[in-house]
């Protein structure tokens, strides 16, 4: 039962802790955004990068399952700004 309440509360504790940051843009708030919520949060004219952490911790948190859902489903790519008009 320890266990259990551990892992809960570790998964709890990482749901709050993601590494990307969200940005405003010209005043609009651009959040992260994943594989599974691309559809609704990514913009066309904002550049995403891919957040190193959330990919790593992912990686090592496999086994729970919940986090690399997280991580890759909904917080994978994080705004850093326009882009830029190509000529």
């Amino acid at each position: 039962m320890k266990k259990i309440v551990a892992m809960i509360l570790v998964l709890a504790t990482l749901c709050l802790a993601a590494c990307g940051n969200d940005m405003v843009i010209n005043g609009k708030k651009h959040s992260t955004y994943g594989l599974l919520n691309a559809d609704e949060e990514k913009d066309p004219n904002v550049k995403y990068h891919v957040i190193i952490g959330n990919v790593f911790w992912g990686i090592v948190l496999f086994e729970t399952i919940a986090a690399p859902v997280y991580f890759f489903g909904f917080s994978l790519y994080e705004p850093v700004g326009l882009k830029s008009a190509e000529k």
